[in-house]
């Protein structure tokens, strides 16, 4: 089918439903809602036979959804309707909730019902059930939808409404997402935080300031006064709610137009250094919810596990991560798995924190320093095996770091974004130069870079960017990965494979050295951070401050360029 792709923004939800349309053949463009006369254009240019709407902020207009089939995705089960369903299915506590495909009519979310899907609900931010239990309801209601339209068929009957669903609800209002000290516990504090994580956060008075806040965590065994600031550790603080305490990860200052959001202690500047700073050394440190870093050993294998929020490392946590390699890499094991976060594995610099620096161009140069120095000493660790295991989705400098690893196992359903173009043109660096070839061959190179487009956990296998996929519930993807890190490390031509590995890479540092490809990297990438050209800047902070879009960039927008792909990395 020929299927227009409507939505606000390009999210994760939106390209996996992309990666898994034009996986099936499917004939696909996209194009950002940015105007009713915009999109009635995208229809008449593309003249699709179903417009679908993963992610969308506004109506479709009459004049489109008259035309053509147009199949909404809600984040709510049947009978839920409004722009704010995960946000209160999180208040209010419900043990089940769902996702919807249904067809737009004039009615907002009231349309014949296509496929519908329901799971459990997780204790986890609001961002993180989008990425995962909505994703995959989503992908598979839409899928089951768009198979009834091929067929010729129309909706199934009627699906009786949800228990937990409630109608129409609109957005949440700021003062029921207000963080009350000393009359909201630990759990209604996490339950308020969650709901508006990543936006648009829980309003509450901390240090005598007003802000928003993100990235909240159980503080199990902590107690102390109701808002009191009661330590510090990674960037998060502490914060007691009377018979318990929470961390708080993120915070963004609240009445300031250009405040961005930051780790915890650096917006709260002195109350924050004043803290006692807790254990975060990831050898030692038993963690109770907030730590970034763990290490641990079972089955003669070693994991280093790292979970930095919505996936950007700032220069601290690149600087922090490669110290843990280095450790981990005197560790009697041979063979070391990294294990991402479960909502991404890496992203990259940390764009929130160099927009807020004094000199962001400066800033982005010690951020992809230490990138490269955390990418360096894993390519140096040539006496023993290691594995990158993706559960979350990566993109840009984070895709080059996994590849850094000898094997890179990929969860299912991950998405990649292995390119660098859509910040601003941005070159790169983490020795991509060095990396790429190796997996793709020199002909490889630009299909990667160059497309500027999502990729399934499939192709990227075919393409050799991965060297296995496992199963798509992370459950089941970590067990996997540890059957799998087992037997490897069990394998009784290992020590062959090390040795073989090492005098590889010392015959690819006698041809051209680390260092000439960093140096040559970094020649090209100063001039997107101190050039005349200002398109990264200018990218970073449209990204940054969530600017809204003014057009959709001709990579999406087939139709706008005369052309429309019609199959996998085409």
């Amino acid at each position: 089918m020929r299927i227009l792709l409507l939505c606000h923004g390009f999210n994760s939800l939106s390209q996996r439903l992309y990666v898994e349309l034009a996986a099936r053949g499917h004939d696909l463009s996209v194009e950002l809602d940015i105007h009713d006369s915009v999109t009635e254009e995208a229809v008449a240019l593309f003249r699709p036979e179903l417009v679908l709407a993963p992610f969308l902020k506004r109506a479709i207009p009459a004049s489109v959804w008259r035309r053509v089939p147009c199949l909404v995705v809600h984040p709510g089960p049947p009978g839920d309707r409004g722009p704010a369903a995960l946000d209160w299915a999180i208040l209010d506590g419900v043990p089940e909730w769902g996702v919807t495909v249904l067809q737009a009519e004039a009615e907002m979310d009231a349309g014949p019902v296509w496929a519908w899907r329901t799971f459990p609900m997780r204790a986890a931010r609001k961002s993180s059930l989008y990425r995962f239990e909505v994703t995959e309801g989503a992908v598979a209601a839409v899928l089951e939808a768009v198979a009834r339209l091929e067929a010729g068929q129309g909706p199934p009957p009627p699906p009786a409404s949800h228990p937990a669903a409630r109608g129409w609800r609109g957005v949440v209002p700021r003062a029921v997402r207000a963080v009350r000290w000393g009359e909201d516990d630990a759990a209604t504090v996490l339950a308020k935080v969650r709901s508006g994580d990543g936006f648009p956060g829980a309003v509450a008075e901390l240090a005598g300031r007003t802000v928003r806040l993100f990235d909240a965590h159980p503080a199990p065994g902590t107690a102390g006064p109701p808002g009191a600031l009661l330590a510090r550790r990674e960037g998060a603080v502490c914060v007691g709610t009377g018979e318990g305490a929470v961390w708080i990860g993120r915070l963004r200052a609240e009445g300031e137009p250009e405040a961005v959001k930051l780790p915890a202690t650096a917006v709260l500047g002195d109350a924050a250094a004043a803290l006692p700073e807790r254990e975060g050394d990831p050898f030692t440190a038993q963690g109770d919810g907030a730590g970034e870093i763990r290490y641990e050993e079972a089955g003669g294998v070693g994991y280093l596990r790292f979970d930095f929020y919505n996936g950007a490392m700032r220069t601290a946590q690149c600087r922090r991560l490669e110290a843990a390699v280095r450790g981990a890499a005197q560790r009697p094991v041979r063979v070391l798995v990294l294990t991402g976060g479960r909502d991404f594995w890496s992203n990259g610099m940390d764009l929130n924190s160099i927009e807020a620096a004094e000199s962001p161009a400066d800033e982005s140069m010690r951020n992809i320093e230490a990138m490269d120095d955390l990418v360096l000493a894993l390519i140096r660790c040539t006496d023993r095996i290691v594995v990158s295991a993706l559960r979350g989705n990566a993109g840009a400098g984070g895709c080059f770091l996994a590849l850094a690893a000898d094997e890179v196992w990929l969860r299912r359903g991950v998405v990649l974004n292995p390119h660098y173009r859509n910040m601003g043109n941005l070159y790169g660096s983490e020795y991509w130069t060095y990396l790429l070839p190796r997996r793709v061959g020199p002909d490889g190179v630009a299909r990667v870079l160059d497309r500027r487009l999502p990729m399934g956990a499939a192709e990227a296998h075919a393409l050799g960017l991965a060297d296995a996929v496992g199963p798509a519930a992370p459950e089941a993807f970590d067990r996997w990965v540890r059957e799998r890190a087992q037997a490897l490390a069990a394998d009784p031509g290992l020590a062959r494979r090390i040795a073989e590995k090492a005098r590889r890479r010392a015959a690819d540092e006698a041809e051209r050295p680390l260092a000439a490809y960093r140096e040559a990297e970094l020649a090209r990438i100063r001039l997107n951070f101190y050039g005349f050209d200002p398109s990264y800047h200018v990218a970073r902070y449209d990204f940054v401050h969530r600017r809204p879009h003014s057009w959709t960039p001709l990579h999406l927008a087939m139709h706008r360029r005369g052309g429309v792909t019609r199959t996998v990395g085409s």
